[in-house]
């Protein structure tokens, strides 16, 4: 991609803004560069209806005096100086936070792995338009497909640079592309809408636009027909699609920050049972060519691979520098950068795949609902509460037998990890990945 970024110069920058915090009187401080290069353009009906390009620098830093902590946030042609002198005033008015401060030195990266993050191949704005506009073409050429939601490709590049007091200067960069399409089967009151969608850091990695084309397009015919179905107990098969929302519930209910703040529903339960023994959850922050990977965190600490839920069994929270520090423990280098705050996050997050083939979990089954999406705001992570309005196909005698839509589905998070069965059909080329997971013991909500 021939879309640069000079680093040399944000280094620079974040470098003179930790050194122009010191000099206002700030006893510690952090600087970050966030950036950002992207193009993109979207069609419908063979028509391009939006080509877009942006280009960001932002930067922003933390100074500490004493426990006494505050954040300013700019754009890179902001004055260090100024900027310093504004973060530093207001930190002398703050309140105290005990939790507050860098990392310890000695939990700062050393060594920076080469993750193979960032692909530089140049992808003009036409081969975008060609992409988008092939993807749709597809996906309407199949016999059922009625309308369009639009079409997209994009190409772009982002990265980090950070900057300590303690001394520490590290950077990263990683590129993006991704392919879309949504498409409406049907007309009228029985109209059915899916898509497709591929994303990788790689360009020659990405999913060609004929095959998502086509997999959205049957998507959405499979749909066409769907009805409701009897309300009672159901076993729930969950596409690895709508799978990996549950595992960004498991990512929610073990991140640290909520569970100092105690609204998290598996806050009490480091050391102890939390799910299924077939369940294993593993978090990789440098695995190579990650869809999250990065070799420092936002306070640049480097990461271990982690085993958060072992064999059912939760191992660890996932921690920043303040939130281990209320919990009385040590970062493990999941803090992320939000502006000029700092967060725990997962990175490469995945439930671990199973030994059952999804054909095999779905042909056991003499009664079920395969679903395939989820929507409405339904989760409680406080309780683990789980409502969700859902669509699929419900499972006869090993079969999908028809569509189903307008049901909803219900349970509690708790009782769900406990219940889940993961097949082998995990996909890695996510953030946040999944297999096919079986739910015993859900409740739906149809007719």
């Amino acid at each position: 991609m021939s879309d640069s970024i000079d680093t040399a110069r944000l280094e620079g920058l974040v470098a003179a803004l930790v050194e122009a915090a010191g000099k206002a009187g700030a006893d510690a401080a952090d600087a970050v560069a966030v950036m950002g290069r992207s193009r993109g353009v979207s069609v419908r009906l063979g028509k391009v209806e939006s080509t877009e390009a942006s280009e960001s620098d932002d930067i922003a830093l933390r100074v500490f005096i004493g426990t006494k902590v505050a954040s300013v946030g700019a754009n890179a042609s902001s004055d260090p100086k100024m900027l310093a002198e504004r973060a530093v005033a207001m930190a002398k008015v703050s309140p105290e936070d005990p939790y507050q401060g860098l990392a310890d030195e000695a939990e700062l990266a050393k060594t920076f792995p080469d993750l193979d993050l960032y692909d530089p191949t140049e992808v003009a704005t036409e081969e975008l338009r060609q992409a988008a506009l092939e993807a749709e073409e597809v996906a309407m050429s199949v016999k059922g497909i009625t309308n369009s939601g639009g079409s997209g490709a994009s190409a772009g590049l982002g990265g980090l640079v950070l900057a300590t007091s303690e001394g520490f200067l590290g950077k990263y960069v990683a590129s993006r592309f991704s392919r879309s399409v949504s498409v409406i089967a049907g007309e009228g009151t029985g109209m059915e809408r899916d898509y497709d969608y591929t994303s990788r850091q790689h360009f020659s990695e990405l999913d060609t636009p004929r095959k998502i084309g086509l997999e959205a397009a049957e998507r959405a015919v499979k749909r066409l027909g769907a009805r409701k179905a009897k309300t009672g107990p159901v076993t729930v098969i969950f596409d690895p699609r709508v799978a990996r929302g549950i595992a960004g519930h498991i990512a929610g209910a073990i991140n640290g920050a909520s569970v100092a703040r105690k609204t998290s529903f598996l806050r009490d339960m480091m050391g102890k049972q939390v799910a299924n023994a077939g369940i294993t959850v593993t978090d990789d922050p440098r695995r190579v060519r990650g869809q999250a990977s990065r070799p420092f965190d936002g306070e640049g600490v480097a990461g271990d691979a982690l085993t958060m839920v072992d064999k059912g069994v939760l191992n660890h929270w996932f921690l920043s520098t303040s939130a281990a520090r209320e919990l009385g423990l040590k970062t493990n280098g999941r803090g992320s950068r939000s502006g000029s705050s700092v967060n725990p996050t997962s990175t490469n997050l995945a439930i671990e795949p199973g030994t059952v083939s999804p054909k095999d979990m779905i042909g056991a089954l003499k009664s079920g609902f395969y679903v395939t999406e989820v929507f409405g705001q339904g989760v409680n992570m406080v309780t683990g509460e789980y409502s969700r309005g859902a669509s699929g196909f419900w499972v006869e005698n090993g079969e999908l037998a028809y569509p189903v839509s307008e049901v909803t589905i219900a349970g509690n998070l708790k009782d769900m990890f406990l219940a889940m069965v993961p097949a082998d059909d995990l996909d890695r080329n996510y953030g946040t990945a999944a297999p096919t997971l079986l739910v015993e013991g859900m409740t739906l909500a149809g007719d």
